[in-house]
């Protein structure tokens, strides 16, 4: 946590500034093109970034859970944001001022090699996705987004259902297809009893076959 890598005069001064805002189910949280002023750090709930893409179409770049964060790399990199973050359910965000973090991370190397690592990590990531989403097949792009929510957000009770529950364009759109596409096949899974479908709800049944589906299409 970063909390743990502040000084005690830091951890004050941080205390002091940050804000708590809670935001509705489907609430803009910012929008392409805004200047970032705050990083964001989901305490409950979800957080969808997405980038409209040609004729209007959304691209899904992921779903933010707690406690992760957003909105600091267009800071670092002196951009405005390139994409926009909307609420996926009710959802508390802390607020906190990048021009008071950078100042820190200024006096505070351990919490430099903190971001540091942490976007390496989410670019090293964000190249193998885009490998996989361009010379996979459809079904394969659907078992690796499946098996991907499942690792990136856990299972429910039962430990088969997905604790996250998507729109089926979002399913399409994290899956580079079509929503017509991702529909067919999620009905083509179900038919094959590799998952069950109730609403969104999405239960993986055989994640040996989703993993194989996943590596070969």
């Amino acid at each position: 946590m970063i909390i743990d890598l502040l000084t005690e005069g830091q951890r004050h001064q941080l205390l002091e500034n940050i804000k708590l805002q809670h935001y509705r189910k489907n609430e803009l949280v910012y929008k392409d093109g805004d200047l970032p002023r705050d990083m964001l750090c989901v305490i409950s709930g979800k957080l969808k970034i997405f980038k409209e893409g040609v004729s209007g179409r959304s691209q899904l770049i992921r779903v933010l859970k707690p406690v992760t964060f957003t909105g600091h790399r267009a800071y670092f990199a002196g951009e405005i944001y390139n994409t926009s973050a909307v609420a996926l359910e009710p959802t508390i965000l802390v607020r906190i001022p990048l021009t008071l973090l950078s100042a820190i991370i200024q006096k505070n190397a351990a919490l430099g090699w903190f971001f540091i690592k942490e976007l390496s990590v989410r670019l090293g990531s964000a190249n193998e996705r885009t490998v996989n989403l361009t010379q996979k097949h459809v079904r394969g792009r659907l078992a690796e987004a499946l098996l991907f929510l499942r690792d990136a957000y856990g299972l429910e009770e039962d430990g088969c259902t997905l604790s996250i529950y998507l729109s089926r364009e979002d399913m399409a759109n994290m899956s580079n297809m079509t929503t017509s596409n991702a529909i067919r096949t999620l009905s083509t899974f179900a038919q094959e009893k590799v998952i069950a479908i109730d609403g969104r709800k999405i239960k993986l049944i055989d994640t040996e076959s989703l993993e194989r589906i996943s590596r070969f299409g």
